[in-house]
C-alpha cells in the first residue's frame, strides 16, 4: 500500500505593497475576463508536454492543448529555437507535435533529442509550456558482471550486475539458462540488479546469468558459477554485514531499495532504524528476503540516513551499516500568480510561490521572453514577487512564473491589463525640490498641461536616492496647492521625488523625478559619565558615534579646575573612541570637564560635569590597615547594618517629601536625629569608613530637642571642612569673596540649600546662599555613614555656569 503524500507546507502570505494615503486614489482590482465556460479567456495550457524516451526510427508525439480566446496560434521550440514545420515534424490540429521518425545524430540531419516547449499566442499575449526532455532509448554494455561464488550449505550467496539504459532496464536472472523460480522464498531479486540466495542447498549450485531488457535492446551478462559446499561446522560466528545500504537519490513516487545482507552463527536478526530517531512507518514499507528494506512511493519525508543492524539473538552484540536516502520533488506551485487590471501609472505586482526538493529557482517571462530586473521592474523575495511600477500600455502582457529544479519544472501564468482612461491629465511639470532644514525638503510643481479640471489631488512619491523603488512611500497633497513640505527626513541624505495627478478615473503618468539632499547639522550633545580610577585619575565614558568619522567629525574634550577661568583643550578624539582617562590631577581640586561632538557643520552643544577626587584621596589616607581579628565580627554585623541602612534611607526620603510638600524653601532637612535613634551603637570613628562626610546643624548634646528637624550650618564649620580658595594667605579669586566673621560677634549662619549630584566614587553638594540669620547652635561634624546610592555613572549634568558658591564634597 502506497504511503500517503504529505501535505505541502504552509507558506506566509505574500508581502503587501505600499499603501496610498488617499483612499480615493487606490487603484481598483478588476477580475480577469472569462469566456463564460469557467475557463480564463486569456491563455492557459490544458495539456503540457512531458519527458519521454523514444526509440530511434519510431514516431513520437508530444502532447499540447491550449485554452484561450481564439484565434490561438501554436508553435514549438526545440532547445529555445522555433521549429519550422516540415515533413519530419508537424503540429497536429490539437496543438501536439508529431515527429515521424525519431532519429539520432547523422551526417546530414540533426538529432531529435533535446528540450521541447509548446508556444501559444493570441491577441492577448504569449505563453510557453514547461520543458519536456526527449531522449533516445539506449542500452549500454554491462559494466558489472556477476562473479563466481562459493557458499556453505545454510549460508548466503549474492550475485550482482549493473547496466545503464533508457528507459531503466528490467533485470531478471537465469540459472543454467532457465529463468529462476521467483516463487522460491529463498531467492530474492532486487530491482537494482541483485540476486540473493539464503539457506543454500546443494541443488542451488549452477551457472547464473543476468538479463537486462528495455525498449531499445536485450542484453545477457557473463555467467557466474555458484558452488555449494558441505554443511558448516556449526561453530559460533560473530554477526557480520556482507552488504549494507547504498546512498540513493530518487524522485518522489519512485521505489527505494535498501539492501542489507548479514551472516553469522547463530543467524543474526536484521533490523532497521533512522539515524535521526524518527519512525520509519509501516505504510508502503516491506522487507524482502532476510533484511532488505523496500519503500514504495517515496516522499520527501522519507529522506534521511537509514541504519541496518545485525544482532546476535539474545545478546546485545551487533554490527551496523548505514546509507543516505535523498528524495527529490519537482517544483510545484503553492501560490499561483493572479491576473490583474491596473490603471496606467500605478504599480502592478504578481506573486508566485513554489516548493520542491531541492528548492526550485524561479524566473519570470513576459510574453515568452525572460524578464530581468531593471528600470521599473523589480524582483524580490527570491524572485517570487514581480513588481512593475508606473505601468503603461507597453507593460500589458502575459507574465509567466517558471519554477525549476533538478527534478523537474512547472509554469504558471497571469495577465496584466493596463486601464487607460480617456481625458486623464498629463504629468505634473517642473518638479522642484529645495532643502529647508536637516529634516525637511519643500517640493513644488506646476499643473499638467491638459485635462486639469477633474484633478482631485496629487500624490508625492518619496524615497532615499540609494533605496530601490519598492521602498518608496507616498504622501497625498490637496489639489488646492502646488507645493508640499516633506518632513521627518534624515540629515545629509539625498532623496528622490516625483508627482502624479489623480482623477476619479485614474492617475496621470509620473512626472520627471528630481533629487534633493537635506541639510546637515551639528551633532547632539554626547551622554557623558565619569568614574574615579584613583587618587589622581578620572575616566570619562560616552557612546561612540562611527558616523562622525564619515562626516569629518569626532569629539572635543576640555577640562579645568573649577577655580580657573580657562579650559585646557581641546583634546581631539575620533568618533569611534568611547573613553578617555585624565591623569595627574590634583586630588584636592574640583574639576569641570566638557565633552562635545563636532562634524563638518560645526560643534554641537557640550555636556559638562563637575568632578572631584577628594573623596578617593581621603579614603586612601584614612582607611585603617586590615585587622584580621575584627574581620569576623564585621562580617557578622554587615547584614544587620544593611537592613538598618535601608530603613534609615526610607525614613529620610519620607521626611524630605513631607518637607517639600509643606513648601519650606531655603532650609536643609537633616535626618541625622532619626538616624541616631535607629542606628546600632558604632565603634570609634577611627574604625569606621571615613568615605562620607555629613553636615548637621545640631550638637551631639542637643539631640533631645525632638521638634527641631532643620538646623543651620555654622560658617566656621563649613570653612574648616571646605576652606575657601583664598585661605592660607591667598587672595580669593572669586568676584565676591565672603567677609570674615568677627569671632566675638554672634554666630551667623547662612540659610543653606544643598543639592546632591551622585557620581561614581563621590557626590557633589551645591551651596546656594540666601539671607543670613543667627545660628541656633554651632555645627558639629558627625561621623561618616556607610556609602549609599550613588555608585555608578553620573545621574545629572552640572551646568558650566554654576554660581560661585563653594561646592561641598561628599565622598561615597
Amino acid at each position: 500500500m502506497a504511503a500517503p503524500r504529505a501535505a505541502p507546507p504552509r507558506r506566509p502570505p505574500a508581502p503587501r505593497g505600499p499603501r496610498l494615503l488617499l483612499p480615493l486614489l487606490l487603484p481598483l482590482l478588476l477580475p480577469a475576463p472569462s469566456d463564460g465556460l469557467g475557463h480564463s479567456a486569456e491563455l492557459a495550457f490544458a495539456v503540457e508536454p512531458s519527458d519521454d524516451v523514444a526509440v530511434p526510427g519510431q514516431p513520437v508525439v508530444l502532447g499540447c492543448r491550449v485554452e484561450g480566446t481564439p484565434p490561438v496560434r501554436i508553435t514549438w521550440r526545440k532547445n529555445g529555437v522555433e521549429l519550422s514545420e516540415s515533413t519530419h515534424s508537424t503540429v497536429l490540429a490539437n496543438g501536439s507535435l508529431r515527429i515521424l521518425h525519431f532519429r539520432l545524430d547523422g551526417g546530414s540531419h540533426p538529432s531529435d533529442e533535446g528540450d521541447y516547449e509548446c508556444v501559444a499566442q493570441n491577441r492577448l499575449g504569449l505563453v510557453v509550456s514547461r520543458k519536456a526532455r526527449i531522449q533516445a532509448a539506449t542500452m549500454s554494455d554491462f559494466h558489472v558482471h556477476p562473479q563466481a561464488t562459493v557458499g556453505e550449505e545454510g549460508g548466503v550467496a549474492r550475485f550482482q550486475c549493473q547496466i545503464h539504459g533508457l528507459p531503466k532496464p528490467l533485470i531478471t536472472w537465469e540459472k543454467n539458462r532457465v529463468p529462476i523460480d521467483t516463487d522460491n522464498e529463498r531467492y530474492t531479486l532486487l530491482p537494482k540488479g541483485v540476486l540473493q540466495i539464503t539457506g543454500l542447498r546443494a541443488e542451488d549450485s549452477g551457472v547464473f546469468h543476468c538479463v537486462a531488457s528495455n525498449i531499445a535492446s536485450v542484453r545477457v551478462s557473463h555467467g557466474a558459477r555458484l558452488t555449494v559446499s558441505g554443511s558448516g561446522s556449526g561453530a559460533y560466528k560473530e554477526p557480520m554485514i556482507l552488504v549494507g545500504p547504498e546512498n540513493l537519490t530518487l524522485t518522489v513516487h519512485q521505489t527505494a531499495v535498501l539492501e542489507c545482507v548479514a551472516t553469522g552463527n547463530p543467524r543474526p536478526i536484521v533490523s532497521w532504524s533512522r539515524l535521526d530517531g524518527r519512525p520509519i512507518g509501516v505504510e508502503g514499507i516491506q522487507v524482502l528476503g532476510t533484511g532488505n528494506l523496500i519503500i514504495s512511493d517515496v516522499t520527501v519525508q522519507h529522506s534521511g540516513v537509514y541504519v541496518c543492524a545485525a544482532n546476535r539473538p539474545g545478546t546485545r552484540v551487533r554490527r551496523t551499516a548505514q546509507g543516505r536516502l535523498v528524495v527529490q520533488a519537482p517544483a510545484e506551485f503553492v501560490q499561483h500568480p493572479q491576473s490583474i487590471s491596473r490603471p496606467a501609472g500605478t504599480t502592478a505586482m504578481f506573486t508566485c510561490q513554489a516548493q520542491g526538493e531541492p528548492p526550485p529557482h524561479v524566473t519570470w517571462l513576459k510574453n515568452g521572453q525572460v524578464l530581468g530586473p531593471g528600470g521599473h521592474v523589480r524582483l524580490k523575495n527570491n524572485n517570487s514577487t514581480l513588481t512593475i511600477s508606473g505601468i503603461g500600455p507597453e507593460d500589458e502582457a502575459i507574465y509567466q512564473c517558471v519554477a525549476e529544479n533538478s527534478a523537474g519544472s512547472s509554469q504558471a501564468s497571469a495577465r496584466l491589463t493596463v486601464l487607460w482612461a480617456e481625458g486623464l491629465p498629463g504629468p505634473p511639470l517642473n518638479v522642484r525640490a529645495v532643502s529647508v532644514s536637516s529634516t525637511e525638503v519643500r517640493v513644488s510643481w506646476n499643473e499638467p498641461l491638459v485635462n486639469t479640471k477633474e484633478i482631485i489631488g496629487y500624490v508625492l512619491h518619496i524615497r532615499k536616492a540609494t533605496d530601490p523603488p519598492e521602498l518608496e512611500y507616498q504622501e497625498a497633497v490637496s489639489k488646492s496647492t502646488l507645493q508640499h513640505l516633506v518632513s521627518d527626513l534624515e540629515p545629509s541624505t539625498a532623496y528622490s521625488f516625483y508627482i502624479k495627478a489623480y482623477t476619479p478615473r485614474g492617475a496621470s503618468s509620473a512626472s520627471a523625478p528630481t533629487l534633493a539632499s537635506t541639510l546637515g547639522e551639528a551633532p547632539a550633545p554626547p551622554l557623558l559619565s565619569v568614574r574615579v580610577l584613583g587618587s589622581s585619575t578620572l575616566q570619562l565614558l560616552w557612546e561612540p558615534w562611527p558616523r562622525l568619522a564619515q562626516h569629518e567629525g569626532g569629539f572635543k574634550l576640555f577640562y579645568r579646575p573649577a577655580s580657573r577661568a580657562s579650559f585646557t583643550g581641546p583634546i581631539l578624539l575620533p568618533g569611534t573612541v568611547s573613553s578617555y582617562n585624565l591623569s595627574q590631577l590634583d586630588p584636592t581640586t574640583v574639576y569641570e570637564v566638557k565633552l562635545l561632538a563636532y562634524n563638518q557643520h560645526g560643534d554641537g552643544n557640550a555636556t559638562a560635569r563637575f568632578v572631584s577626587l577628594r573623596g578617593a584621596s581621603e579614603r586612601t589616607a584614612l582607611s585603617p590597615p586590615c585587622d584580621c581579628r575584627k574581620e569576623e565580627a564585621t562580617n557578622q554585623t554587615s547584614t544587620t547594618g544593611i537592613i538598618i541602612g535601608i530603613h534609615i534611607g526610607v525614613t529620610c526620603i519620607i521626611f524630605c517629601v513631607l518637607f517639600l510638600l509643606f513648601g519650606q524653601k531655603g532650609r536643609v532637612l537633616f535626618c541625622k536625629d532619626v538616624e541616631n535613634q535607629l542606628s546600632p551603637p558604632q565603634g570609634p570613628r577611627s574604625q569606621r569608613d571615613p568615605g562620607v562626610l555629613a553636615l548637621n546643624g545640631a550638637r551631639q548634646g542637643e539631640r533631645g530637642q525632638r521638634g527641631r528637624d532643620e538646623k543651620c550650618i555654622d560658617m566656621k564649620e563649613l570653612e574648616q571642612l571646605f576652606p575657601p580658595a583664598g585661605a592660607a594667605g591667598q587672595a580669593d579669586p572669586r568676584p565676591n569673596p565672603r567677609p570674615m566673621q568677627d569671632p566675638a560677634a554672634p554666630t551667623l549662619c547662612e540659610e543653606t540649600q544643598l543639592s546632591v549630584l551622585p557620581l561614581q566614587g563621590f557626590g557633589l553638594l551645591e551651596e546656594r546662599t540666601s539671607e543670613a540669620k543667627p545660628c541656633a547652635s554651632p555645627a558639629a561634624v558627625l561621623p561618616p555613614q556607610e556609602a549609599g546610592p550613588g555608585h555608578g555613572e553620573a545621574q545629572a549634568t552640572w551646568p558650566s555656569t554654576a554660581p560661585a558658591a563653594q561646592p561641598a564634597l561628599s565622598g561615597q
